[in-house]
C-alpha cells in the first residue's frame, strides 16, 4: 500500500490546483489524451480480445475496439466540445414533455435534444435522435463547475472500475475530473488489469500533472481505499452487492442492522452504476416477415453483445400474449440466438449464475451445448409476470433471456401495462428498450410519449439498444434518480453527460425501426473490425475523407 499511499498524497496536493485549472489548460490535456488513446488503440483492442477469447483478426474483434478505444475517444471528443463552449454547450433544441394531449406547460419537464449535433453525426447516424430529460421542475442549466458564480470544488475521488467493458473505468474517471472537479484514484477491477498499461499511456498527461493515478488490486485493496482518509468521494461501477458491502458492511446481518439504524460504514459521498434487469418492451403491431427477422436479430444481439456481460444486456422480453405474431417472433429469436456463435464466458461466476436460472426454470431452452468455458444462449419462455420472480429480480450477467407475456390485446393497453410492469416488478432503473413499428407509433403517438415520460429508467432506447446511450457520451449515464443508499437498486448519480446538465433525469435515444446500414451492436456484423478501425482514424482527426472510409466499411456489414 505504500505506493498507493504516495499516489493519494500526490492527488491530495493536486486537488486544489486542478479545481482552479482554467479551461485552456484542460483542453490541452484532453487533446493530448486523445492522441495518446489513438496511439494505443490497436494494442488495447488486441489485448482485450485475448482476455475474452476472441480472435483479434475476426470481425467480432471490432467489439473490443468499440468497447475500449472508440468509447474513450468519443468521450474525449465530447468533453473537448463542451469545454470549447465554456462548459455550456448549446443543445440543438429544448422542448417541454407532454404526458397528455392537454399538457404543455412552460413550467413542465424540459427535454433537450443533444444528438446529433454536427454534420458528421447526422450522416453517420441517420434517423437517430438523442434527448436528455431534465428533472421535473428543474432548469436545463449546465456546467456548474464552469459557471463564474460558482466557487470551485475540490476533492479526491476513488473510482472503482468495472471488469467487463474496458472503456468504463477511464470514462468514469473523466467524468469526475471534468464534470465534478475531482482528481481521481482509479482502481481497476482484477478482470481488467490487462488494460492498465494502455490507460497509463493514453491518459499520461493527466497522470503527469498529478491529477490521475491508476492502481490495481483485489477486493481487499478496494476496501482499504474506501476507508482511506485521503479519499473524499467514491464512485462504483459494479454490482449492488459490492456497493452494500462497502457502504453497509460485509455480512447480511451487519448490513440489515446498519440500514435499520441508518449507520453506514462510511460517511463519504458515494455514487454508483450497479446494473439492471433490462426489459425489451415489444409493442404489438403488424410486422412483415423481414421485420420479424430483423428485430429477432436485434434482440439476439442485445443478449449476445460482450458475451452478455453488460449491465444493459437484454434480459426480459416483454410481449403481448394476444399479439398474433408472438409465436412467430419467439421462433425467430430462437433461430437468431442459435445462429449466433457462442462466446467464452470470461466473467467470473457466470456458470454458477447460469445454473441458478436452470435450477428454477426447467422450461429453459439452451440453444447450443454447454461447456466449462461456454454459457449457451438460453431462452426462458413463459416466466410469470409476478413480483419477486427470480428472473425478474436477479441480473443474470450471462446469456439468459427470460420471456414474459402480458394480457393486453392492443398497443395502447400494452404500453401502459408494460410501463407499470417495468416500473413496479422488474429490478433496476438503468436501462429499458422499446421496439415499435412506425405505423403503430403514429397511431399511438400520445401513448408512446406518455410511456417514455412515465418509465423510471435512466436510459431508454426506442428501436435502439441502450448500449448506444452509453457509447455516445453526449448523454448522461446512470440510474433513474431517487435511489436511497439503503435501497440502492441500479445506483445514484451520473457519468458521461458531456453536455454537463446539472439536473439530468434520463436519456432517450430514438432510432428507425429498421436501421441501415447494419448497427454496430449486431452480433452478425460482417465488417465490424474495419468499421471500428476506420472510426478510430476518423476520431483522431475528423474530416470528410475519413468519414467516407467509415461509411464504406459500414455498408459492408
Amino acid at each position: 500500500m505504500s505506493l498507493i499511499n504516495a499516489a493519494i498524497a500526490l492527488l491530495q496536493a493536486s486537488k486544489h490546483p486542478w479545481a482552479a485549472l482554467p479551461i485552456p489548460a484542460r483542453l490541452d490535456l484532453l487533446h493530448r489524451c486523445l492522441a495518446g488513446t489513438v496511439a494505443v488503440a490497436e494494442d488495447w483492442a488486441i489485448a482485450a480480445c485475448c482476455a475474452k477469447g476472441i480472435d483479434p483478426n475476426s470481425p467480432l474483434a471490432g467489439e473490443e475496439w468499440l468497447l475500449g478505444p472508440v468509447g474513450l475517444l468519443l468521450n474525449l471528443r465530447r468533453l473537448i466540445q463542451a469545454l470549447e463552449a465554456g462548459g455550456q454547450p448549446r443543445p440543438r433544441s429544448l422542448r417541454f414533455a407532454k404526458r397528455s394531449p392537454q399538457e404543455s406547460r412552460p413550467d413542465g419537464q424540459q427535454v433537450a435534444q443533444v444528438f446529433p449535433d454536427n454534420g458528421y453525426d447526422r450522416l453517420m447516424w441517420l434517423g437517430f435522435r438523442g434527448e436528455v430529460w431534465i428533472e421535473p421542475g428543474k432548469p436545463a442549466s449546465q456546467g456548474r463547475i464552469y459557471r463564474q458564480e460558482q466557487n470551485p470544488t475540490a476533492g479526491v475521488a476513488l473510482v472503482l472500475g468495472a471488469g467487463n467493458v474496458s472503456a468504463i473505468a477511464p470514462m468514469d474517471a473523466l467524468s469526475k475530473l471534468f464534470a465534478e472537479n475531482q482528481v481521481v484514484l482509479l482502481k481497476l477491477n482484477p478482470v481488467n488489469e490487462y488494460v492498465k498499461p494502455f490507460l497509463e499511456t493514453a491518459l499520461q498527461p493527466l497522470i503527469e500533472g498529478g491529477f490521475l493515478a491508476i492502481v490495481t488490486g483485489g477486493a481487499e485493496v478496494g476496501a482499504a481505499l474506501c476507508q482511506h482518509p485521503g479519499i473524499d468521494t467514491i464512485h462504483i461501477t459494479g454490482s449492488h452487492h459490492t456497493h452494500d458491502a462497502i457502504v453497509w458492511g460485509n455480512t447480511p446481518t451487519e448490513q440489515s442492522a446498519r440500514k435499520a439504524a441508518n449507520q453506514p460504514v462510511i460517511a463519504k459521498p458515494v455514487t454508483s452504476e450497479l446494473g439492471c434487469v433490462t426489459p425489451i418492451l415489444v409493442v404489438p403491431g403488424r410486422w412483415s416477415a423481414a421485420e420479424l427477422r430483423y428485430q429477432a436479430q436485434h434482440v439476439a444481439s442485445m443478449v449476445a453483445h460482450n458475451a452478455s456481460f453488460n449491465c444493459v444486456a437484454g434480459k426480459v422480453l416483454v410481449l403481448d400474449k394476444h399479439w398474433p405474431q408472438r409465436g412467430e417472433f419467439l421462433s425467430a429469436i430462437k433461430s437468431a440466438l442459435a445462429a449466433t456463435p457462442a462466446r467464452k464466458a470470461y466473467y467470473p461466476g457466470a456458470q454458477d449464475r447460469y445454473q441458478a436460472f436452470l435450477d428454477r426454470y426447467p422450461q429453459a431452452i439452451a440453444l447450443a451445448p454447454r461447456t466449462p468455458d461456454i454459457v449457451p444462449w438460453t431462452l426462458i419462455p413463459d416466466v410469470p409476470p409476478a413480483p419477486g420472480e427470480y428472473a425478474l429480480t436477479t441480473e443474470a450477467f450471462c446469456g439468459v433471456l427470460a420471456e414474459v407475456s402480458l394480457e393486453a390485446g392492443d398497443a395502447a393497453t400494452f404500453l401502459q401495462q408494460a410501463v407499470d410492469f417495468a416500473n413496479e416488478t422488474l429490478w433496476g432503473t438503468l436501462s429499458c428498450v422499446m421496439l415499435i413499428d412506425p405505423s403503430t407509433r403514429r397511431q399511438n403517438a400520445g401513448e408512446v410519449e406518455r410511456a417514455i415520460a412515465q418509465l423510471r429508467y435512466g436510459n431508454i432506447g426506442v428501436n435502439a439498444w441502450t448500449g448506444m446511450n452509453f457509447l455516445l457520451s453526449a448523454l448522461p449515464w446512470g440510474a433513474f434518480p431517487g435511489n436511497p443508499l439503503s435501497d440502492i437498486g441500479s445506483g445514484r448519480g451520473v457519468v458521461h453527460n458531456a453536455y454537463l446538465f446539472d439536473y439530468p433525469q434520463k436519456s432517450v435515444v430514438y432510432a428507425p425501426f429498421h436501421i441501415r446500414p447494419k448497427p454496430i451492436w449486431f452480433a452478425n456484423h460482417r465488417n465490424l473490425q474495419q468499421v471500428a478501425r476506420r472510426y478510430v482514424e476518423f476520431l483522431a482527426s475528423p474530416n470528410w475523407g475519413r468519414f467516407a472510409k467509415v461509411a464504406i466499411a459500414a455498408l459492408q456489414g
